[in-house]
């Protein structure tokens, strides 16, 4: 009995300095075939595969005793009623990494992330391009017509364009580039109702909708940030007293692709729904993807008595009350003429 007890101690003893070991080594970092490895981590994937994945990857130390660290540290998470899984996907591993880090990350999902970014006055056309460039981006909708696209983002019969916001969208590898459309659909449609919502009184226009096109007329004609609410402030004014809009890039976007970067008088003297010279009101739909900024502009636009503006050649715009003054400015910035 008495050497039972000893056999048993020294069992105890070992367990004990084992474990310790065990969790020592958890804290120390990974040795690296490289400074940043990367391992893929397939779904449904059990700690095992997902140890051997790591070791495939580049992480240097023994398959096995990486799974049974991942195995332990799981199973005592559950005795403390936290219920973890490993998440697939592809991570990064770093200098400095330990075991204990390494599995927190595959956990918490947090997987290697690729950006594409969508620029302010952008057409749908262009975000389409910027998606197809995308690195390991699914090109689910590369076959698709822009009303299969809009059919399959719950948005039947809504042209695409201007509905979609511009900023940098975050993505896994092998991510849908539909479910990047979605995200930056809903953050529009979030952007706009807040920027409606906060509309001032007498501006004149019906809905959100009319604010997007408006908002994306002001976004292709605003060469400096400041001069937004002016701009916006002209436009207002026109639609108020019935004036057209004039402006050239509604005219260019109803040309398409048979723009060939000269605009010309008979363009503007053309007729299309989309030609803001022959046709008075708003355009039927957006002309481009409008920013934060000019959202804001176009539902709060400065009080100005302005109904002519003309580009001064810096990006800033000239803005005048009357004809004549805004003929003269023209001459001054557009003719080069004193």
């Amino acid at each position: 009995m008495r050497l039972f007890l000893k056999l048993l101690a020294a069992v105890l003893l070992l367990a004990a300095a084992a474990a310790a070991a065990g969790w020592w080594w958890a804290g120390q970092p990974l040795r690296l075939a490289a400074p940043r490895v990367e391992m893929s981590v397939p779904p449904g994937a059990s700690p095992r595969v997902a140890a051997q994945q790591a070791v495939a990857g580049g992480v240097r130390t023994q398959a096995e005793g990486l799974h049974l660290f991942f195995r332990v540290a799981l199973w005592q998470a559950a005795r403390q009623g936290q219920r973890q899984s490993i998440k697939p996907g592809d991570y990064a591993v770093t200098q400095g990494m330990t075991p204990r880090d390494l599995l927190a990350k595959l956990v918490r999902g947090d997987r290697i992330l690729l950006g594409v970014t969508f620029v302010e006055g952008w057409t749908f056309r262009q975000i389409r391009a910027a998606l197809a460039k995308a690195e390991h981006l699914r090109p689910d909708t590369a076959s698709m017509t822009p009303e299969a696209i809009m059919a399959a983002l719950g948005k039947p019969g809504l042209h695409p364009e201007g509905r979609f916001f511009p900023d940098t969208y975050h993505y896994a590898k092998n991510t849908s580039d539909l479910a990047v459309l979605r995200q930056s659909m809903q953050l529009m449609e979030r952007r706009l109702q807040a920027a409606w919502d906060a509309r001032a009184p007498g501006v004149p226009l019906k809905s959100a909708d009319e604010a997007l096109i408006l908002a994306s007329i002001v976004e292709k004609e605003t060469g400096l940030a400041a001069d937004r609410a002016q701009v916006a402030g002209v436009f207002t004014n026109r639609l108020k007293i019935g004036m057209r809009l004039q402006t050239d890039p509604t005219v260019i976007y109803g040309l398409g692709e048979a723009f060939d970067g000269n605009l010309r008088r008979r363009d503007l003297q053309t007729d299309t729904p989309y030609n803001t010279y022959t046709r008075a009101g708003l355009p039927p739909t957006p002309i481009a993807m409008p920013g934060s900024a000019a959202l804001m502009a176009a539902v709060q636009p400065a009080d100005t008595p302005a109904l002519y503006f003309v580009a001064r050649g810096d990006g800033s715009s000239q803005f005048s009350r009357s004809l004549d003054e805004h003929n003269r400015a023209v001459n001054q910035y557009q003719r080069n003429a004193k």
